[in-house]
């Protein structure tokens, strides 16, 4: 089954937490996917437009870690999306929680377990063309 979807420029900031009650602009993601009409992440968009499938992970609102939107084998539901800023080497990703069933749009939530292993919340800001 084919499904429609465009690439999409996505941006999420750190959302308000215990000790951070404003939450942090600035601290987050730009995610460059395919959404479908829906907001969720294709899979079928991905496999033919992987390379251009893009995440920066941003701090004071800057750039400072350049990946790819990867998707692998695995974990709850039978994959996992990732963001691999180090295609070469493997423990370094970033998780994103549930991204397969999860609606991208402005106001959402989603949760990022870092390299880490500690989970943090994120809130949609903006979605763009890309």
């Amino acid at each position: 089954m084919t499904t429609t979807y465009h690439m999409r420029k996505i941006r999420l900031e750190r959302a308000r937490a215990q000790g951070h009650p404003e939450g942090e602009p600035g601290e987050g993601y730009d995610i460059t996917a395919p959404l479908d009409d829906a907001g969720h992440i294709s899979l079928e968009g991905w496999r033919s437009q992987r390379a251009l499938c893009f995440v920066h992970r941003l701090e004071g609102g800057d750039i400072v870690e350049h990946g790819l939107l990867a998707h692998r084998a695995g974990g709850q539901g039978g994959a996992t999306w990732m963001f691999d800023y180090d295609p070469r080497s493997t423990g370094e990703e970033e998780l994103g929680f549930h991204f397969e069933s999860h609606i991208f749009k402005p106001g959402e939530y989603v949760s990022i377990r870092d390299a880490d292993g500690d989970v943090h919340t994120y809130r949609v800001t903006k979605i763009s063309p890309a």
